[in-house]
């Protein structure tokens, strides 16, 4: 039973001594690189930047009030819509080519595409129909609220642009952008 345990023993610290020895050849590699990430060329660089995908930096949430009205000859037809939306902007980096982003030892130079919304909607949670009403001789329409809902949206990702939520976006992804390229190991970050 001692021989076991010896033999156990010897492998256990074998394996410990082989394991030592890897990670301390490994290490020492990592060590020589520096901090960060490395890239080896612009493509690399392209496509690690397009991974990140769609970077929405802004979101503003607002509130409209919809009235929406459709009258005819044998009545009208009306909804009140208390709206709550949300609209997201930021920069879709899929769009990124390898001619956007050009490296010169440790500053890279990138051309960003334009700032976009990527999406506007209502949280139906928080919307409500306040009223709705029809004259005598009509019955509801049901299409009637779902105008009033895409009005609404329509109408908030207006006022979030009249608003700057463009460039509100194209100022925190270009400040995210940077972060990124500096925790890549890149020292200087310049924006075309």
């Amino acid at each position: 039973m001692r021989t076991f345990r010896d033999i156990v023993i010897a492998v256990t610290a074998a394996t410990v001594l082989l394991l030592a020895v890897y990670l301390t050849l490994t290490v020492s590699r990592w060590g020589n690189r520096g901090p960060g990430l490395h890239f080896l060329d612009t493509t690399s660089v392209v496509h690690e930047v397009q991974a990140l995908s769609e970077l929405v930096t802004v979101k503003y949430m607002m509130d409209k009030v919809v009235v929406l009205e459709d009258v005819k000859w044998y009545g009208e037809s009306r909804v009140l819509l208390l709206a709550h939306g949300s609209v997201n902007a930021g920069i879709d980096l899929k769009r990124l080519k390898t001619s956007d982003i050009t490296i010169s030892g440790k500053t890279v130079c990138i051309r960003l595409p334009p700032p976009q919304i990527m999406d506007a909607y209502l949280d139906d949670n928080a919307s409500q129909v306040i009223d709705h009403s029809t004259g005598l001789l009509r019955s509801f329409d049901k299409d009637l609220e779902q105008m009033a809902r895409q009005n609404a949206v329509d109408d908030i990702a207006r006022a979030a642009r009249k608003g700057g939520i463009l460039d509100e976006a194209n100022k925190r992804a270009r400040d995210e952008l940077e972060i990124f390229f500096k925790r890549a190991g890149f020292e200087s970050v310049e924006f075309r």
